[in-house]
Protein backbone atom coordinates (compact mmCIF):
# COMPACT_ATOMS: atom_id res chain seq x y z
CA UNK A 1 0.00 0.00 0.00
CA UNK A 2 1.42 3.21 -0.86
CA UNK A 3 1.42 5.83 2.36
CA UNK A 4 -0.89 9.20 1.49
CA UNK A 5 1.39 12.69 0.88
CA UNK A 6 0.58 14.71 3.42
CA UNK A 7 0.55 18.23 1.76
CA UNK A 8 2.49 21.14 3.33
CA UNK A 9 1.95 24.24 3.87
CA UNK A 10 4.70 26.85 3.57
CA UNK A 11 4.25 29.68 5.83
CA UNK A 12 6.13 33.65 5.30
CA UNK A 13 6.86 34.61 8.84
CA UNK A 14 7.54 32.61 11.94
CA UNK A 15 5.98 34.46 14.56
CA UNK A 16 2.72 33.32 17.13
CA UNK A 17 0.30 33.81 14.34
CA UNK A 18 2.54 30.96 11.99
CA UNK A 19 3.14 28.78 15.16
CA UNK A 20 -0.68 28.50 15.49
CA UNK A 21 -1.40 27.64 12.14
CA UNK A 22 1.32 24.95 12.64
CA UNK A 23 -0.78 23.48 15.60
CA UNK A 24 -4.15 23.68 13.34
CA UNK A 25 -2.82 22.42 10.70
CA UNK A 26 -1.43 19.15 12.19
CA UNK A 27 -4.83 17.54 12.96
CA UNK A 28 -5.85 18.35 9.74
CA UNK A 29 -2.98 15.94 8.33
CA UNK A 30 -1.59 18.98 7.00
CA UNK A 31 2.76 19.74 7.79
CA UNK A 32 3.69 23.01 7.88
CA UNK A 33 7.28 24.85 7.02
CA UNK A 34 8.32 28.36 7.85
CA UNK A 35 10.75 30.51 6.77
CA UNK A 36 11.44 33.85 8.87
CA UNK A 37 14.86 36.04 9.16
CA UNK A 38 15.15 34.94 13.09
CA UNK A 39 16.53 31.89 14.17
CA UNK A 40 14.60 32.33 17.35
CA UNK A 41 11.25 32.83 15.74
CA UNK A 42 8.82 31.00 18.25
CA UNK A 43 6.70 28.90 15.22
CA UNK A 44 10.23 27.28 14.76
CA UNK A 45 9.40 25.80 18.48
CA UNK A 46 5.96 23.58 17.02
CA UNK A 47 7.30 23.08 12.97
CA UNK A 48 10.39 23.05 10.94
CA UNK A 49 11.97 26.71 10.36
CA UNK A 50 14.35 27.75 7.21
CA UNK A 51 16.45 30.61 8.13
CA UNK A 52 16.35 33.02 5.30
CA UNK A 53 16.17 36.31 5.04
CA UNK A 54 12.92 37.71 2.09
CA UNK A 55 15.36 38.70 -0.87
CA UNK A 56 17.37 35.15 -0.15
CA UNK A 57 15.66 33.44 -3.60
CA UNK A 58 17.58 30.65 -3.52
CA UNK A 59 16.89 29.40 -0.45
CA UNK A 60 13.47 30.70 -1.22
CA UNK A 61 13.65 29.00 -4.15
CA UNK A 62 14.00 25.65 -2.60
CA UNK A 63 11.43 26.29 0.30
CA UNK A 64 9.09 26.98 -2.89
CA UNK A 65 9.87 23.45 -4.27
CA UNK A 66 8.86 21.91 -0.91
CA UNK A 67 5.30 23.08 -0.45
CA UNK A 68 1.98 22.54 -2.13
CA UNK A 69 0.88 26.29 -0.93
CA UNK A 70 2.48 29.63 0.84
CA UNK A 71 0.47 32.12 2.98
CA UNK A 72 1.72 34.54 5.49
CA UNK A 73 1.97 35.11 8.91
CA UNK A 74 2.43 38.67 9.06
CA UNK A 75 1.59 41.42 6.40
CA UNK A 76 5.03 43.15 5.94
CA UNK A 77 6.81 40.81 3.81
CA UNK A 78 7.83 42.22 0.88
CA UNK A 79 5.17 42.40 -1.73
CA UNK A 80 7.87 41.94 -4.31
CA UNK A 81 8.79 38.34 -2.38
CA UNK A 82 5.16 37.34 -2.73
CA UNK A 83 4.79 37.98 -6.10
CA UNK A 84 7.75 36.08 -6.98
CA UNK A 85 6.78 33.30 -5.33
CA UNK A 86 3.23 33.02 -7.19
CA UNK A 87 5.24 32.46 -10.06
CA UNK A 88 6.42 28.98 -8.54
CA UNK A 89 3.97 28.15 -5.98
CA UNK A 90 -0.16 28.50 -5.44
CA UNK A 91 0.07 31.74 -2.92
CA UNK A 92 -2.84 32.79 -0.75
CA UNK A 93 -3.81 35.28 -0.24
CA UNK A 94 -3.54 36.87 -3.53
CA UNK A 95 0.19 38.67 -3.22
CA UNK A 96 -2.38 41.62 -4.70
CA UNK A 97 -4.06 41.53 -1.49
CA UNK A 98 -0.75 41.97 0.86
CA UNK A 99 0.02 44.97 -1.25
CA UNK A 100 -3.09 46.81 -0.84
CA UNK A 101 -2.93 45.78 2.88
CA UNK A 102 0.40 47.30 2.94
CA UNK A 103 0.12 50.59 2.38
CA UNK A 104 -2.59 52.79 4.21
CA UNK A 105 -3.29 54.98 1.27
CA UNK A 106 -4.29 52.11 -1.10
CA UNK A 107 -6.16 50.57 1.77
CA UNK A 108 -8.34 53.28 2.56
CA UNK A 109 -9.16 54.21 -1.12
CA UNK A 110 -10.27 50.48 -1.46
CA UNK A 111 -12.63 50.56 1.07
CA UNK A 112 -14.64 53.93 0.23
CA UNK A 113 -14.26 51.93 -3.34
CA UNK A 114 -16.39 49.11 -1.87
CA UNK A 115 -18.35 51.24 0.17
CA UNK A 116 -17.30 51.39 3.41
CA UNK A 117 -16.65 54.88 4.53
CA UNK A 118 -13.62 55.82 6.19
CA UNK A 119 -12.73 58.89 8.28
CA UNK A 120 -11.30 61.66 5.99
CA UNK A 121 -7.87 61.18 4.84
CA UNK A 122 -5.28 62.48 2.16
CA UNK A 123 -1.49 61.62 1.21
CA UNK A 124 1.32 63.51 2.76
CA UNK A 125 4.91 63.49 0.62
CA UNK A 126 6.03 66.91 1.95
CA UNK A 127 6.25 69.77 4.62
CA UNK A 128 3.67 71.39 2.62
CA UNK A 129 1.38 68.84 1.95
CA UNK A 130 0.96 68.13 5.51
CA UNK A 131 -0.42 71.65 5.96
CA UNK A 132 -2.28 71.47 3.28
CA UNK A 133 -3.76 68.35 4.30
CA UNK A 134 -4.39 70.18 8.05
CA UNK A 135 -5.75 72.91 6.78
CA UNK A 136 -9.06 70.34 4.74
CA UNK A 137 -9.29 67.63 7.87
CA UNK A 138 -9.16 69.93 10.54
CA UNK A 139 -7.25 68.69 13.98
CA UNK A 140 -7.26 66.38 16.00
CA UNK A 141 -5.90 64.17 13.38
CA UNK A 142 -2.97 61.85 13.21
CA UNK A 143 -0.07 61.22 10.64
CA UNK A 144 1.01 57.89 9.59
CA UNK A 145 3.21 56.12 7.70
CA UNK A 146 1.66 54.54 4.38
CA UNK A 147 3.43 51.25 4.79
CA UNK A 148 5.18 49.11 7.65
CA UNK A 149 3.04 50.82 10.94
CA UNK A 150 1.81 48.41 13.38
CA UNK A 151 0.37 48.44 17.30
CA UNK A 152 0.16 52.02 16.96
CA UNK A 153 4.03 52.72 15.39
CA UNK A 154 4.65 55.12 13.14
CA UNK A 155 2.17 57.29 14.22
CA UNK A 156 1.63 60.88 15.29
CA UNK A 157 -1.17 62.78 17.04
CA UNK A 158 -1.54 65.53 16.04
CA UNK A 159 -3.88 67.50 18.89
CA UNK A 160 -4.00 71.04 17.57
CA UNK A 161 -2.78 72.52 14.40
CA UNK A 162 0.72 73.90 16.04
CA UNK A 163 1.69 70.06 16.80
CA UNK A 164 2.62 69.68 12.55
CA UNK A 165 6.39 70.67 13.06
CA UNK A 166 6.47 67.82 15.57
CA UNK A 167 5.07 65.70 13.78
CA UNK A 168 7.07 66.32 10.68
CA UNK A 169 9.85 66.10 12.83
CA UNK A 170 9.03 62.30 13.89
CA UNK A 171 8.10 61.21 10.80
CA UNK A 172 8.76 63.39 7.55
CA UNK A 173 12.18 61.51 6.83
CA UNK A 174 10.24 58.88 6.02
CA UNK A 175 8.10 60.81 3.71
CA UNK A 176 10.25 59.99 0.85
CA UNK A 177 10.92 56.32 1.47
CA UNK A 178 7.38 55.44 1.91
CA UNK A 179 4.82 58.19 2.26
CA UNK A 180 2.66 59.46 4.82
CA UNK A 181 -0.83 59.70 5.56
CA UNK A 182 -3.01 62.27 7.37
CA UNK A 183 -6.92 60.64 8.74
CA UNK A 184 -9.23 62.38 10.91
CA UNK A 185 -9.13 61.40 14.78
CA UNK A 186 -12.59 60.15 14.99
CA UNK A 187 -14.15 59.97 18.34
CA UNK A 188 -15.62 56.56 18.13
CA UNK A 189 -17.80 54.78 20.34
CA UNK A 190 -16.49 51.19 19.99
CA UNK A 191 -13.93 49.21 18.18
CA UNK A 192 -15.34 46.33 16.35
CA UNK A 193 -13.53 43.95 14.29
CA UNK A 194 -14.40 41.27 11.61
CA UNK A 195 -13.01 38.07 10.81
CA UNK A 196 -13.99 36.84 7.61
CA UNK A 197 -12.90 33.79 5.34
CA UNK A 198 -13.44 33.05 1.96
CA UNK A 199 -12.34 29.71 -0.09
CA UNK A 200 -10.69 29.64 -3.43
CA UNK A 201 -14.23 28.17 -5.04
CA UNK A 202 -15.63 31.49 -3.04
CA UNK A 203 -17.14 30.36 -0.45
CA UNK A 204 -18.07 33.05 2.80
CA UNK A 205 -18.02 32.87 6.10
CA UNK A 206 -17.73 35.08 8.86
CA UNK A 207 -16.94 35.18 12.67
CA UNK A 208 -19.74 37.08 15.10
CA UNK A 209 -18.36 40.50 15.13
CA UNK A 210 -15.55 41.15 17.89
CA UNK A 211 -15.39 44.37 20.14
CA UNK A 212 -11.51 45.19 21.16
CA UNK A 213 -9.95 47.08 23.54
CA UNK A 214 -6.50 48.75 22.64
CA UNK A 215 -3.45 50.16 25.39
CA UNK A 216 -1.26 52.32 23.62
CA UNK A 217 -1.92 50.91 20.41
CA UNK A 218 -2.02 47.56 21.14
CA UNK A 219 -4.66 45.22 21.82
CA UNK A 220 -5.45 44.73 25.36
CA UNK A 221 -8.90 42.81 25.60
CA UNK A 222 -11.86 41.07 23.18
CA UNK A 223 -15.36 40.39 23.83
CA UNK A 224 -16.70 38.11 21.24
CA UNK A 225 -19.64 37.89 20.46
CA UNK A 226 -19.73 41.68 20.32
CA UNK A 227 -22.93 42.95 22.62
CA UNK A 228 -25.79 45.30 21.58
CA UNK A 229 -24.73 45.58 17.96
CA UNK A 230 -28.36 45.76 16.42
CA UNK A 231 -27.99 45.82 12.80
CA UNK A 232 -24.50 45.97 12.56
CA UNK A 233 -23.05 42.38 12.16
CA UNK A 234 -25.27 41.93 8.96
CA UNK A 235 -23.35 45.58 7.36
CA UNK A 236 -20.41 44.27 8.48
CA UNK A 237 -20.64 40.78 6.51
CA UNK A 238 -21.44 42.66 3.59
CA UNK A 239 -18.56 45.24 3.63
CA UNK A 240 -16.39 42.31 4.62
CA UNK A 241 -17.87 40.10 1.51
CA UNK A 242 -17.73 42.96 -1.18
CA UNK A 243 -13.70 43.78 -0.33
CA UNK A 244 -13.33 39.71 -0.13
CA UNK A 245 -14.84 39.12 -3.81
CA UNK A 246 -12.76 42.41 -4.59
CA UNK A 247 -9.94 41.58 -4.14
CA UNK A 248 -10.41 37.47 -5.13
CA UNK A 249 -9.13 37.12 -1.44
CA UNK A 250 -8.53 33.58 -0.16
CA UNK A 251 -8.06 32.73 3.50
CA UNK A 252 -8.73 34.73 6.30
CA UNK A 253 -8.60 38.20 6.84
CA UNK A 254 -8.89 41.34 9.42
CA UNK A 255 -11.90 44.00 8.70
CA UNK A 256 -10.95 46.29 11.83
CA UNK A 257 -13.65 49.19 12.20
CA UNK A 258 -14.94 52.06 14.09
CA UNK A 259 -18.42 52.62 15.03
CA UNK A 260 -19.62 56.20 15.21
CA UNK A 261 -23.14 57.35 15.30
CA UNK A 262 -24.67 53.98 14.29
CA UNK A 263 -22.06 53.75 11.48
CA UNK A 264 -19.56 51.51 10.49
CA UNK A 265 -16.00 53.39 9.93
CA UNK A 266 -12.94 51.28 8.16
CA UNK A 267 -9.74 51.47 9.96
CA UNK A 268 -7.69 48.70 9.12
CA UNK A 269 -7.32 45.46 6.88
CA UNK A 270 -5.09 42.85 8.40
CA UNK A 271 -4.37 40.15 5.25
CA UNK A 272 -4.14 37.17 7.51
CA UNK A 273 -5.50 35.18 10.65
CA UNK A 274 -5.82 38.01 13.35
CA UNK A 275 -5.05 38.80 17.30
CA UNK A 276 -8.53 39.59 17.91
CA UNK A 277 -9.71 36.43 16.39
CA UNK A 278 -7.85 34.84 18.65
CA UNK A 279 -10.69 33.40 20.77
CA UNK A 280 -11.83 31.49 18.18
CA UNK A 281 -9.45 28.57 18.99
CA UNK A 282 -11.80 27.68 22.36
CA UNK A 283 -14.64 29.77 21.50
CA UNK A 284 -15.87 28.81 17.96
CA UNK A 285 -16.88 25.84 16.29
CA UNK A 286 -14.26 26.35 13.56
CA UNK A 287 -11.12 28.48 14.53
CA UNK A 288 -9.43 31.34 12.43
CA UNK A 289 -6.69 29.15 12.01
CA UNK A 290 -8.47 25.88 11.09
CA UNK A 291 -10.17 27.80 8.44
CA UNK A 292 -7.46 29.44 7.31
CA UNK A 293 -5.59 26.23 6.57
CA UNK A 294 -8.97 24.94 4.95
CA UNK A 295 -9.44 28.00 3.06
CA UNK A 296 -5.37 28.02 1.04
CA UNK A 297 -5.15 24.27 0.93
CA UNK A 298 -8.84 24.19 -1.32
CA UNK A 299 -10.76 21.94 1.59
CA UNK A 300 -14.37 22.49 2.85
CA UNK A 301 -14.76 25.28 5.54
CA UNK A 302 -15.48 24.65 8.78
CA UNK A 303 -18.73 26.38 10.78
CA UNK A 304 -17.97 29.78 12.39
CA UNK A 305 -20.60 29.97 14.60
CA UNK A 306 -19.34 30.87 18.86
CA UNK A 307 -20.04 28.11 21.64
CA UNK A 308 -20.97 31.17 23.64
CA UNK A 309 -19.62 33.83 25.11
CA UNK A 310 -15.68 34.57 24.97
CA UNK A 311 -13.30 37.22 26.50
CA UNK A 312 -9.41 37.13 25.45
CA UNK A 313 -6.59 39.13 27.69
CA UNK A 314 -3.29 39.93 25.46
CA UNK A 315 -0.45 39.40 27.49
CA UNK A 316 2.21 42.50 26.92
CA UNK A 317 5.51 42.31 27.36
CA UNK A 318 5.82 38.82 29.80
CA UNK A 319 3.87 36.58 30.90
CA UNK A 320 2.02 37.27 34.30
CA UNK A 321 1.06 34.29 36.81
CA UNK A 322 -1.24 31.79 34.76
CA UNK A 323 -2.00 30.16 37.90
CA UNK A 324 -5.45 32.08 38.02
CA UNK A 325 -6.44 31.27 34.38
CA UNK A 326 -5.57 27.66 35.18
CA UNK A 327 -7.87 27.23 38.44
CA UNK A 328 -10.77 28.82 36.17
CA UNK A 329 -13.53 26.94 34.40
CA UNK A 330 -13.19 26.74 30.35
CA UNK A 331 -9.90 29.68 30.73
CA UNK A 332 -7.31 28.29 28.45
CA UNK A 333 -3.74 29.45 28.46
CA UNK A 334 -1.47 30.29 25.37
CA UNK A 335 2.39 30.66 26.19
CA UNK A 336 4.01 31.73 22.74
CA UNK A 337 7.30 31.15 23.98
CA UNK A 338 8.99 34.12 23.30
CA UNK A 339 11.49 35.87 25.20
CA UNK A 340 9.69 38.47 27.50
CA UNK A 341 10.35 42.37 25.91
CA UNK A 342 8.32 45.52 26.59
CA UNK A 343 5.68 45.81 24.17
CA UNK A 344 5.93 42.32 23.01
CA UNK A 345 2.88 39.83 22.40
CA UNK A 346 3.67 37.10 24.33
CA UNK A 347 1.02 34.93 25.26
CA UNK A 348 -2.82 35.51 25.79
CA UNK A 349 -5.73 33.67 27.53
CA UNK A 350 -9.06 32.98 26.98
CA UNK A 351 -11.96 32.20 28.98
CA UNK A 352 -15.21 31.00 27.70
CA UNK A 353 -18.94 30.75 29.37
CA UNK A 354 -22.38 29.48 28.01
CA UNK A 355 -24.00 33.26 29.54
CA UNK A 356 -22.56 36.68 29.87
CA UNK A 357 -23.01 36.94 33.46
CA UNK A 358 -20.86 33.67 33.80
CA UNK A 359 -18.50 34.71 31.57
CA UNK A 360 -18.46 38.21 33.46
CA UNK A 361 -17.80 36.45 36.84
CA UNK A 362 -15.07 34.52 35.47
CA UNK A 363 -13.07 37.16 33.83
CA UNK A 364 -13.59 39.15 37.25
CA UNK A 365 -12.02 36.46 39.32
CA UNK A 366 -9.11 36.36 36.85
CA UNK A 367 -9.13 40.00 36.21
CA UNK A 368 -8.40 40.36 40.31
CA UNK A 369 -6.49 37.40 41.00
CA UNK A 370 -3.77 39.28 38.40
CA UNK A 371 -4.42 42.31 39.73
CA UNK A 372 -5.59 43.65 36.12
CA UNK A 373 -8.82 44.47 36.96
CA UNK A 374 -8.42 48.01 34.40
CA UNK A 375 -7.13 45.77 31.53
CA UNK A 376 -11.18 44.04 32.56
CA UNK A 377 -13.18 46.95 33.26
CA UNK A 378 -14.58 47.71 29.84
CA UNK A 379 -15.73 44.46 29.03
CA UNK A 380 -17.30 43.75 32.33
CA UNK A 381 -18.91 46.67 31.90
CA UNK A 382 -20.49 45.49 28.65
CA UNK A 383 -21.45 42.18 30.09
CA UNK A 384 -23.17 43.78 33.07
Amino acid sequence: MTARRQPVLGILGGGQLARMLALAAAPLGVNTLVVDSAPDACAGQVAPLRVADWTDYAALEKFAAEVDVVTFDFENVPAETAHWLAERVAVFPDPRALAVAQDRLAEKTLFRECGLNTPAFEAVDTRADLDRALANIGAPAILKTRRLGYDGKGQFRIKQLSDADAAWAALGAQANAHGLILEAFVPFERELSVLAVRTRDGDFHIWPLTQNWHTDGVLSLSLAPAQNIDTLQKRAEELAHVLAERLGYVGVFALELFVKDGELLGNEMAPRVHNSGHWTIEGAIASQFENHVRAVLGLPLGDTSARGFSAMFNWIGELPDPAPVFRTVDAHWHDYGKQPRPGRKVGHATVCADSASALAARVGDIARALQREEQAAPALHVLS
